[in-house]
Parts: structure tokens; sequence; C-alpha cells
């Protein structure tokens, strides 16, 4: 285990956790404290990791994706929506207050008139409803449609990262779907940040700096 934790950058403390948890399988016994830990139990602490520490998931979201991941039975699509079922929010344990109600059914007729056809108990239903609330509720009385350039380029962006999903074997193609929904997720989060900063520089600081000249 002492190499395990060392090629995978994971704690032995950790690891046992994932052990006790069943997120990762027992190694092959060599001793009666001993066992053998493959190729393949480090690329499973890696997939762990990469969905704590990127995709944010607590160990119940994490378990629910990597038993996903494991059965045969589930389609590519249905193991998609178990990775955004994990994604959050999760599912309403509170009476939802009238604002909330109503920016879901915006979000509801928004989506249908861009003609996507997604389940009505999808999470990011919800979150794209809550996201419009948080606008209201701070003053900005934006109609749903205030969404339509982010769903154009979104709409782009899945087309293009569901064509590069792996085809081959069925275990490439399964966890291929899962990292791409959660890494490519932060990395589309960190990268409009990066370019916010490129182009707020571009338009604020130089109006800054002309201020600055003006009163020198």
């Amino acid at each position: 285990m002492a190499a395990l934790s060392t090629t995978s950058g994971v704690s032995v403390p950790t690891i046992k956790y994932y052990l006790r948890e069943g997120l990762l399988e027992p190694g092959t016994p060599t001793g009666p404290n001993q066992a053998d830990y493959r190729d393949d139990h480090v690329h499973r602490l890696r997939l762990i990791r990469a969905l704590m520490d990127v995709g944010g998931l607590g160990v119940g979201a994490v378990r629910a994706v990597l038993d996903a991941i494991a059965d045969p039975e589930l389609s590519l699509h249905d193991l998609l929506g178990v990775a955004h079922q994990a994604l959050g929010p999760p599912p309403d344990r509170e009476p939802v207050p009238d604002d909330v109600v109503r920016a879901r059914g915006e979000v509801d007729a928004f989506l249908e008139d861009l003609g996507w056809e997604i389940d009505g108990s999808h999470p990011a239903r919800r979150a794209l409803a809550d996201a419009l609330v948080a606008l209201r509720r701070l003053g900005r009385d934006h109609p749903a449609q205030v969404f339509e350039p982010y769903a154009e380029v979104a709409d782009h962006l899945a087309a293009r990262e569901l064509q590069t999903i792996p085809s081959e074997s069925r275990g490439e193609a399964v966890e291929g779907a899962v990292v791409g929904t959660v890494v490519f997720e932060a990395a589309l989060v960190a990268l409009r940040r990066l370019a916010q900063v490129r182009h707020s520089a571009a338009r604020f600081a130089a109006a800054g700096d002309e201020r600055r000249r003006q009163f020198q």
C-alpha cells in the first residue's frame, strides 16, 4: 500500500478510507498484512481524486458515478445522467419559494423554445432557474432569454465534446463520458474567468490608465 500511495500521490490513510467506503477494490492478498495493487488501482485512485478535487463531488456522489461506470447494462446516455445528478444541485427538500417556481416555469419554456428535449427532473434545469432567481434578487430583472448566448455556445461545445468520446471499448467510453463532463466543465469555468480577466484588462484597465493621466 505504501508503494500504491507513492505512485498515486494519495496518502495511505486516504486509501484505507476509500477501501472501507468501497470506492476502491481490495488488492490481492500476499501476506497477513500485505496486498498487491496493480496499475488499475492507481488509475482508479486518480479517477476518484479527479471526481473529488476537480468535480467537487462527495463520497456518496463518487460512489454513484463509479457504480454507474461498472454497470454494463447502463447506456452512455444514462451514465451521463448519473454524472449530472451527482454534480447537482440536489432535489428539493423544503418548500420552493414562489419566485423560484416562476423561474423554473420560464426555464422550461426557454428550453422548449430552444428545441432541447431534456428530462423534467434534470438538475441543470434547477441550476439554471436558480441563476435566474439570483439575478432578479440582485435587481436584474432579466427574462430566461438572457441565457441564449450561453445556450448557443454550450450546444456547439457539447456536440464537440461528445464526438471526442472514444468508442473502441465501453470502459474507455463510459469513463470518457464522466471525465469529459466533470473535468472539462471545471476547465470551461476556469477558461471563462481567464477570458474575463483578459477582456477586463483591455477595457477597464486602459480606461483607468487614461483617467489617471488626465488628473496628472
